[in-house]
């Protein structure tokens, strides 16, 4: 099997439509049914769905409530609404990759176990890292399967620029995550 995966030049939101149509191109020869978006304000998942036909379940994933200010959403309830228009799903919950471990650190220093295996995740791009969490949040969310293939997209702040098929897993059996093919991703 020979695939080929992109490089982009710097991380960020210049790249998401280049992205959206190398994912589209890549589950034109799959067999893949599900795809996770990192979009905070949902703008790359609405670009997304725009893309991508109907037989496609795509399930956004936005920031945890709080990420930028107390008791605050990154999304729009209008645009939650939009989405589920569309049939997409938009997750808020903790984050598999930092949560509960980055308050602590945060507040003591040091680091847990968590932010070694994010770190770890960011040393290909910060958007496999996102990868790789959103897939272990929307499995936890039970709206994905563990064991089946997955396609995922992430980035960093705005729009998309990373995408990798992976076999998602729980958050308690977060080492059985596996990565198939990284598609695209910038340059670190």
């Amino acid at each position: 099997m020979s695939n080929q995966i992109t490089y982009f030049e710097k991380e960020g939101v210049d790249n998401t439509d280049d992205l959206i149509n190398i994912v589209k191109e890549r589950l034109e020869e799959s067999t893949i049914k599900n795809v996770v978006i990192a979009s905070a304000s949902g703008e790359s998942a609405m670009k997304l769905a725009d893309a991508l036909n109907d037989d496609i379940n795509i399930i956004n994933v936005t920031h945890h409530a709080g990420f930028s200010g107390p008791n605050s959403l990154d999304i729009s309830e209008e645009m939650i609404e939009k989405l589920e228009e569309r049939g997409i799903p938009t997750v808020i919950a903790s984050h598999a990759l930092s949560g509960v471990g980055r308050g602590i650190t945060n507040k003591y220093g040091g680091y847990s176990p968590i932010d070694i295996i994010a770190d770890t995740l960011r040393m290909f791009s910060h958007g496999i890292k996102v990868c790789a969490e959103i897939s272990i949040m929307v499995a936890d969310a039970g709206l994905i399967p563990v064991g089946e293939e997955v396609l995922a997209i992430g980035g960093r702040a705005k729009g998309v620029d990373s995408a990798a098929i992976l076999t998602p897993a729980n958050m308690t059996g977060v080492f059985d995550l596996r990565f198939h093919e990284i598609l695209a991703m910038p340059r670190p």
